[in-house]
């Protein structure tokens, strides 16, 4: 029987849990790309999505970045260059390929 007063455990969403691979990492970067139009707190977000899966603090230390700037740079309120864009995508292991529309 169903208790209407018991509590349920849920535990929050987060991407992270299902990015495993270097695969899933790409295709749900790619997929991000497609869904966000000329949104790039979409792009920069999702590139934290992926920074956070690959280790945070690796990809700050390949990038030059610390930590915490990195976290800010790539969330959905940062405003990263070009440069630091090209930065942390290289040091994902990442490539941005133009693609004819």
């Amino acid at each position: 029987m169903y208790d209407c007063c018991m509590k349920a455990d849920f535990k929050t969403y987060d991407v992270v849990d299902y990015l495993k691979s270097e695969k899933d990492m790409a295709l749900y970067l790619e997929a991000c790309f497609e869904e966000a139009g000329d949104d790039a707190a979409t792009i920069a977000a999702a590139l934290g999505d992926i920074a956070r899966a690959k280790g945070m603090s690796d990809i700050a230390a390949a990038t030059g970045l610390t930590r915490e700037g990195l976290y800010r740079t790539l969330s959905k309120d940062g405003n990263p260059s070009f440069s630091a864009v090209l930065k942390v995508m290289k040091a994902m292991g990442l490539k941005l390929r133009p693609e004819a529309a």
